[in-house]
């Protein structure tokens, strides 16, 4: 029970609120004022009390639910109100003229209007009736104006029983236009005496045109105003302002019209102008937001639609429903489509067409889908075919915990799509390109050439070897990508290329300080000394050459490429039925036996240093077509006595003692027997303490020059390229 109540009261409530807004909605009369007298509508700019109308004349009163005009002569009431006419229909006096006792009673009617009133000459008349009736009315406007309507009948049987004004017993007449006030009265010589048996006295009155219907039994004593003892009804034609719409825009302090949707009219009846709705709206134009949009649609019998309509802001639409057809479907009937053969094959056409083009959808999808499926089954089979597998069981036995897997997308936007203008080298196992990461991290990828299962296997050994290292002259190996056919690596970038580039390539750049060579032979023999000693097990690089040694800021050097790398238990030898590595650098022991062991990277580091301190290629042509050999023509020339034919020029001048000692352990690195070479870490122990005896020499030759120039200062030329000036911008140079 209470739930229904609950329910009841909701509804209640609902149905209120919508009464309430339609109320507001279609409300005539001005916010918060009567609206209503009796069954008469009174809209703005009328009003009942104060503030309720526009202006003067538009106040009324309500008695009895009765609506009385102020501002008038006599007590008119108000029958109706015209909003978009301008028009009010009001009560008007009846004047009365009776003949008694041999004399005349004279009886007449006045009214006068409020500001914006006029007496309307197109809906009044002026009706006399009696048989001998002469009845006058004097009009004012801007000027006088009058009328009169002469009735006559000699005896009763000559009134016309027609109910028309023919002038036997009644007559009517047209008034003036735009009348502000009147008063009627009748001509005393016509009167009643001769006709006083069956019609004592005369009317006259200002009547609503078409309204009056005569009787001949008005004529008799005083049935006329016993049937209309509250008057008759006449018409007032009324304004919002006296001037014209065009002027009345420009001042819109006192302009009427202030709905949105509202417009100015000339008034047709009078002088002035008056307010109406656009087409499409309705209500009071007179108030704020009192035009509002008419639903047509819900008028079908005002708004003719014969298809389907649908209502807009102003105005509907009427359209005929599919397969049917009207030229205006407002005015006349949709009729069924006569289809044409023509039609039919279009709609043929369409249709085939249609189905063709989501058939083609359809299959364009499935082929998307299919190839998304090849590529996931592809970068699968790559993921195998380039030793992913095995990768990813020395991840789970904790071999490898340092790199990053990358996809094929982060590296292909990395790399610009691999675009030639980012390859910074080319090794003999592959391509590098430079990168920038997401984090604006600078990497160096490698992108291996197509590789065979050998192939496969050197890049999974190098993938071990480098998640291993952890020195600071070794490249560090960030991560890989291998769900591609090329699978490839990501290192650390090293900003100033190769050792090869430095030395080789750039031949015509200012030259290169021997320190600077001593520190990137000795920071490389420590790498390698380090991959040979340190490591567990040891590593013995393979391929060990200038392009594989990087170089960073500063010229910090670092050994790169471990795809010829081998792990190498302590005393054991790698048997390999495929020799690998470089030509030039080939250990010839290695090359003749197949035995990878630690003494065949100190061959190949012999060479790379006598690339440092001759700045020849591993095979090189000294002005003549046959190529060379860079270690034969070493040990040759040594042999002979003429080490300084081989040197690098640039390098002469620090004394042939210093080099001597270079040449003779690039010598004990070229040893053809493998077990008289020495190791590699003896090798970084001779390069340090001949890097640390040249900067002690240095820095005694650069103190000795000081004090000379002290005590001599007249003999300093700062043009010369003696020993000493060399020694001293050598070292200033350095500067470590």
């Amino acid at each position: 029970m209470a739930r229904v109540l609950l329910w009841l009261t909701i509804a209640a409530t609902l149905l209120l609120a919508t009464i309430k807004s339609s109320t507001a909605a279609s409300s005539m009369a001005k916010p918060g004022c009567r609206e209503t007298c009796g069954n008469l509508t009174i809209p703005y700019p009328f009003g009942i009390g104060p503030g309720c109308f526009y202006s003067q004349g538009f106040d009324v009163s309500c008695e009895d639910n009765r609506t009385f005009m102020h501002n008038s002569s006599s007590q008119m009431e108000i029958y109706n109100i015209n909003l978009q006419g301008g028009q009010a229909r009001v009560s008007s006096l009846i004047a009365t003229n009776c003949y008694e006792n041999g004399t005349t009673t004279d009886g007449w009617a006045s009214a006068t209007t409020a500001d914006f009133f006029t007496i309307s000459n197109k809906a009044n008349k002026l009706t006399a009736v009696g048989c001998n009736t002469l009845a006058f009315l004097d009009g004012y406007n801007d000027y006088m104006a009058g009328a009169g309507c002469f009735s006559m009948c000699p005896d009763k049987q000559s009134v016309d029983d027609s109910s028309q004004c023919s002038g036997m017993g009644c007559c009517q007449t047209s008034i003036a236009p735009s009348l502000t006030s009147f008063n009627i009265t009748f001509d005393n010589r016509y009167n009643n005496s001769v006709v006083l048996g069956f019609n004592p006295c005369s009317y006259a009155f200002v009547a609503e045109q078409d309204w009056f219907r005569f009787k001949p039994s008005y004529l008799e004593g005083n049935k006329l105003t016993d049937t209309f003892k509250d008057g008759v009804p006449a018409v007032l034609d009324w304004v919002a302002g006296r001037e014209s719409c065009d002027k009345a825009v420009t001042n819109r302090t006192s302009y009427a019209c202030i709905s949105k949707n509202s417009q100015c009219i000339d008034s047709p009846n009078a002088k002035g102008y008056l307010c109406d709705c656009m087409d499409g709206f309705e209500g009071n134009p007179y108030l704020a937001d009192g035009c509002q949009d008419i639903n047509e649609c819900q008028k079908p019998y005002q708004y003719k639609c014969f298809g389907i309509c649908s209502n807009t802001i102003g105005g509907y639409n009427c359209s005929c429903s599919s397969g049917t057809h009207s030229n205006d479907p407002k005015i006349s009937t949709c009729s069924p489509d006569v289809v044409s053969e023509k039609a039919k094959l279009t709609k043929l056409f369409i249709g085939i067409s249609s189905c063709a083009i989501l058939l083609l959808i359809c299959i364009f999808a499935l082929l998307i889908e299919c190839q998304k499926k090849r590529l996931m089954k592809e970068k699968k089979r790559f993921f195998q075919q380039n030793g992913g597998l095995m990768l990813y069981e020395k991840i789970r036995s904790k071999q490898i915990d340092t790199v990053r897997i990358f996809t094929t997308e982060e590296l292909e936007q990395a790399t610009n799509n691999f675009d030639s203008n980012r390859e910074v080298g080319r090794g003999s196992y592959g391509t590098v390109y430079k990168g920038i990461l997401k984090d604006n991290r600078v990497v160096a990828i490698k992108r291996s050439k197509i590789m065979n299962m050998v192939r496969k296997d050197e890049f999974v050994q190098e993938m071990i070897i480098l998640s291993q290292i952890n020195h600071r002259s070794v490249v560090r190996l960030l991560g890989c990508c291998l769900e591609v056919e090329v699978p490839m690596l990501v290192y650390e970038f090293m900003p100033k290329g190769t050792l090869f580039d430095l030395i080789h390539v750039t031949y015509r750049s200012p030259s290169i300080s021997l320190d600077a060579r001593l520190r990137i032979a000795q920071e490389s023999a420590e790498a390698l000394a380090y991959l040979h000693s340190s490591a567990s097990p040891p590593i013995v690089h393979g391929d060990v050459k200038s392009p594989n040694i990087l170089l960073g800021d500063n010229y910090i050097a670092k050994i790169t490429d471990f795809g010829a790398s081998r792990m190498l238990p302590k005393d054991e030898i790698q048997f390999m039925t495929m020799v690998q590595g470089t030509l030039g650098y080939l250990d010839p022991e290695y090359l003749q036996e197949h035995q990878l062991t630690e003494k065949s990277d100190v061959y190949s580091f012999g060479v790379v240093l006598l690339e440092l301190i001759t700045r020849k290629t591993a095979i090189y042509s000294d002005g003549t077509e046959e190529k060379k050999s860079l270690a034969s023509s070493f040990l040759l020339a040594l042999k002979q006595s003429r080490l300084e034919s081989i040197l690098d020029k640039n390098i002469l001048g620090v004394g042939l003692e210093l080099l001597q000692e270079i040449a003779q352990l690039a010598k004990c690195c070229l040893n053809m027997k493998g077990e008289e070479r020495p190791l590699m870490s003896e090798v970084a122990e001779r390069l340090r303490f001949i890097r640390r005896t040249w900067r002690e020499q240095l820095a005694e030759n650069a103190s000795e020059e000081t004090e000379c120039l002290l005590e001599n200062p007249s003999n300093y030329d700062p043009s010369s390229t003696g020993r000493h000036g060399s020694l001293m911008a050598l070292d200033l140079e350095i500067g470590r």
